[in-house]
């Protein structure tokens, strides 16, 4: 009965509206806030410095650390394999697929155009069933079928089932980055976001440093076994882990806070996920017809966020750091391979580094930009050549150290768009969409393979893109400021625009993010500060 319950709700339910006043959310949630009793020791004010829910009371910490240990336990593990998998149409390709399907044309790059059209088509769509099904149900389906769909690729005799399957795993795999962004910015405080929005950065550059030694090893290790070669163990493995991570992702994923049917949140608990974004000034989620879509392209935010994102996105010149190892014939074809992982290290470091600064400062746009400088100046260097040996080195990594763009651009616009959830989660749908559609065609003309490692124009254009998505982005700073001043926005502690009638402090914020942003809530009395009707979860 149960479980037939469960699936009868997996349609979005419309929320509920109550009213709370400052004292029925103080003794409500007394054990979160622990007002002027609660301080923490010496030990967790360090830990703290690390991770932001060391510093909290006992139940709060302990409310934090649940969401984390369910929340980024899927999304690190989903991101993960699905990057892990983006590798081994290229490895697989080398490692006797060629030879077993007798592929000796363009079906290499066919098999990742076929998957970045089934990406293009599947982005946007997967957000209106977003809407009206709930994550938990839909993002773990989606695992399911894209894990069946990669293992299907051993079984194929000949790349036309393979143009099938890319095209249907792009698909399935579509919905995951907008939908984890949308969810993770409709639960977490400034002070929170940035570390969480960046575990996508730190799977994937992990995924990217480990590929190639995790897929050796099954290579060599289980080639012929069963009668079945290497290269499609590849495949047969990568959708078995996802098999688990689906199942993961049933159980583990929230869905938003006022629609949360969540097992290990207890009904305190889901009020109070409610209460804490409602303090942020955070609106719940709507219904988005297409009339609503349609009214996205003719406001500045699209475009405002995507000037910058889409760049930083097509404008990548890491991969082609091995192709200039190799032409120096200095080098084994270990070390080729394995000297570039120097550089997925320092991103997943940096990728930390910056989040953890950008939510400790409750800045976002000044750190984006120190990540964009370092891109630029990497590019540009390239782009010399002639450069001194040791420098042409520092220029391929230091765009790995900007590695954590997009996190902090994303987590930035969480919070400037918070008044429109459907946005934040088509945000990033569109800005993929246009990406991949651009990323299908563009390095085959400014990387062409005949010409590597030194390439007629090609990192001249990606110091370019560099150059405009800086542009981008104090493009995003002005409009943004000048939003706020349209409106009559003001600013609440968080240091977030808000309409002044969502300006509200119920103290439910404790730690160190009081100090940490310019506050107007003294623009209200005390009475409006703090009364409210928030939309509270109906399930």
């Amino acid at each position: 009965m149960g479980v037939i319950s469960w699936f009868k709700g997996v349609r979005n339910p419309v929320p509920k509206t109550v009213s709370y006043s400052k004292e029925e959310i103080q003794e409500r949630f007394k054990g979160f806030l622990d007002i002027g009793n609660y301080r923490p020791n010496k030990f967790q004010l360090f830990l703290s410095q690390f991770w932001d829910s060391f510093d909290k009371p006992p139940v709060y910490r302990w409310y934090l650390h649940k969401l984390d240990a369910n929340v980024m336990a899927y999304f690190f593990l989903s991101f993960f394999i699905k990057t892990l998998d983006n590798t081994n149409i290229s490895n697989a390709f080398v490692s006797g697929m060629k030879e077993d399907l007798k592929l000796y044309g363009q079906q290499r790059n066919l098999f990742n155009t076929t998957y970045y059209v089934g990406y293009i088509l599947g982005a946007i769509p997967s957000q209106f069933l977003i809407n009206k099904i709930r994550p938990s149900f839909w993002l773990p389906c989606c695992e399911l079928a894209w894990s069946f769909l990669v293992m299907a690729i051993a079984l194929s005799q000949s790349a036309t089932p393979i143009y099938v399957l890319r095209f249907f795993i792009g698909l399935f795999e579509s919905t995951t980055y907008p939908a984890i962004a949308m969810m993770l910015g409709s639960w977490y405080l400034p002070s929170e976001l940035a570390k969480r929005m960046s575990v996508y950065d730190l799977a994937s550059a992990l995924a990217s440093m480990t590929s190639g030694l995790i897929q050796a090893g099954v290579y060599s290790s289980m080639n012929g076994l069963g009668g079945v070669a290497g290269w499609r163990w590849l495949f047969i493995i990568d959708g078995i882990i996802g098999l688990p991570i689906c199942l993961l992702g049933f159980f583990s994923i929230p869905d938003f806070p006022n629609t949360t049917r969540a097992v290990w949140l207890t009904e305190v608990e889901k009020d109070f996920s409610v209460i804490r974004m409602a303090e942020l000034g955070q609106k719940s989620t709507k219904k988005l017809t297409f009339k609503r879509f349609f009214s996205y392209f003719k406001n500045w935010r699209l475009y405002g966020f995507n000037w910058p994102y889409v760049l930083f996105n097509i404008s990548s010149t890491y991969t082609y750091f091995n192709l200039w190892l190799k032409s120096l014939d200095i080098y084994t074809v270990e070390q080729v391979n394995l000297i570039p992982c120097a550089g997925y290290a320092m991103a997943i470091i940096t990728c930390y580094l910056f989040a953890n600064i950008s939510d400790r400062m409750g800045s976002r746009w000044e750190v984006l930009m120190v990540n964009v400088v370092l891109c630029f100046v990497g590019n540009l260097l390239i782009s010399i050549w002639n450069i001194p040996f040791w420098l042409k080195y520092i220029a391929f990594f230091l765009p790995e150290l900007g590695y954590s763009v997009w996190a902090l651009i994303l987590t930035w616009a969480s919070e400037a768009f918070q008044d429109d959830a459907e946005l934040r989660g088509m945000l990033s749908a569109v800005g993929n969409t246009v990406s991949y559609a651009i990323t299908a065609w563009l390095p085959l003309l400014a990387f062409p393979t005949q010409d590597a490692p030194k390439y007629k124009w090609g990192y001249e254009l990606m110091t370019a893109l560099n150059f405009l998505s800086g542009l981008g982005v104090i493009f995003f700073v002005v409009m943004e400021r000048r939003e706020k001043k349209q409106k009559g926005r003001v600013t609440n502690k968080y240091g977030l625009a808000v309409d002044i009638d969502d300006l509200v402090d119920f103290d439910v914020s404790v730690g160190q993010e009081e100090s940490s942003y310019k506050t107007e809530s003294n623009m209200l009395s005390e009475e409006k500060k703090h009364d409210i009707s928030v939309t509270v979860n109906s399930v």
